[in-house]
């Protein structure tokens, strides 16, 4: 199978699973979109070495979280966020409530926060999975999922009873083995 041949088979069986890790992580279509891109056309250029390795999905998905958080710190830098929607009367328990707010809590996070709860509690990775895919330590998954997730509680305290949840002590790393 020539280079191309072989990089457009990859693109067409990951591309699905690729896009909706941009949109967690970016939390808007469009960006998602061109985030996905550029990882596509990032990888392209080293398809010759990359189709060898064993798992070139998990290379994607590491430079796809290494791109985000490089777009995040340059858009950071220049761009300042508009007001908070307004309050409106709403139950509590209202599912698509609870998902907008879940929504603009995550968004507000830094992006390194948002990638860990994204990875750790959306793709159900391991600490361990995380900590390679980020390039960083066990102790920083942990700390950062920590920070991430009482920060969310401090942005959204409607969202804590089902913030409890995340970091009780059965899903733990020890626990899911």
């Amino acid at each position: 199978m020539d280079r191309d041949a072989s990089f457009r088979a990859f693109a067409d069986t990951h591309q699905r699973a690729l896009l909706r890790l941009a949109y967690l992580l970016t939390g808007d279509v469009h960006l998602a979109e061109d985030l996905l891109q550029s990882v596509l056309v990032r990888m392209l250029g080293r398809w010759p070495r990359l189709r060898g390795m064993d798992r070139p999905e998990a290379y994607a998905r590491r430079t796809m979280v290494n791109q985000y958080i490089s777009w995040r710190r340059r858009r950071a830098a220049g761009e300042l966020p508009s007001g908070d929607l307004p309050d409106r009367p709403h139950s509590p328990e209202d599912s698509t409530v609870l998902r907008i707010v879940l929504r603009q809590a995550l968004m507000r996070l830094t992006p390194k926060q948002r990638t860990v709860l994204v990875l750790r509690y959306y793709e159900d990775r391991t600490e361990r999975d995380v900590a390679d895919l980020m390039g960083c330590s066990v102790g920083t998954v942990k700390s950062q999922t920590h920070h991430a997730l009482a920060r969310l509680r401090a942005l959204a305290p409607e969202l804590a009873p089902r913030l409890a949840t995340l970091e009780s002590p059965d899903r733990t790393e020890e626990a899911r083995r």
